[in-house]
């Protein structure tokens, strides 16, 4: 079977750590994180890419949550596709059951995954100029930016994926939550979504195939 990975670049390390000897995988593309920011743009960027391997694949994974705008983004795909059935990335590292109860121990909580915590403060600031090119003039710099952004938060919390360079991303992640005044604390991650994920997109396209053969013996037998 040919399986294709249309996925958000938070997920770049998991997946391939699933996929990596993997022959199924046929095609595989990570989509730079932040469109979720901007719900329409992501929805049809990834119809598009999607839609793109028509021919190509008999399945794709979607390495997205809802995002915003993904809910029943699978109906617009003219190749069979399997999304990740979370809110979002954090949902589907830590799976929705446990986001639900991070949620509720502390609403103000900015999560950590270890390509959050990598980013630092680079992406914000990238931001920040996008949104404001005229900060300077205006006396606005990134640690005011920060402070704003994250008002009303009181913790970061480190996702561990144990997938390397682990204590090289909690240093970041501490140091992230000290520069804020945010307490830091650190769980365990899962990859078992992604895992089920992948699963569920064989399925689907060997179902398919099966659907196919069946529908071709029956317009021979018809004949």
């Amino acid at each position: 079977m040919r399986i294709g990975i249309i996925a958000c670049e938070t997920f770049e390390r998991g997946l391939e750590q699933l996929i990596k000897d993997d022959r199924d995988i046929v095609h595989k593309e990570y989509l730079e994180f932040g469109l979720h920011e901007y719900p329409e743009e992501l929805k049809k960027a990834v119809i598009e890419k999607v839609n793109a391997l028509e021919g190509k694949v008999d399945a794709v994974l979607l390495g997205y949550g809802i995002c915003n705008s993904l809910r029943d983004v699978t109906h617009q795909m003219r190749v069979p596709t399997v999304r990740l059935e979370a809110d979002d990335c954090i949902g589907a590292l830590i799976t929705p059951a446990e986001y639900e109860k991070e949620r509720k121990k502390c609403a103000g909580t900015m999560y950590h995954t270890p390509y959050f915590a990598r980013m630092n403060r680079d992406w914000f600031e990238r931001e920040m100029r996008k949104k404001m090119p005229n900060y300077e003039e205006v006396g606005i710099d990134i640690d005011w930016y920060l402070k704003v952004m994250f008002n009303g938060y009181s913790r970061v919390l480190f996702i561990d994926d144990h997938l390397g360079n682990e204590q090289e991303c909690m240093d970041l992640s501490r140091q992230f939550a000290d520069e804020l005044d945010l307490r830091w604390e650190c769980r365990e991650g899962t990859l078992s979504m992604l895992e089920k994920g992948i699963a569920e997109a064989k399925e689907l396209a060997e179902s398919m195939g099966k659907g196919t053969a069946h529908a071709r013996a029956s317009a021979q037998e018809d004949r």
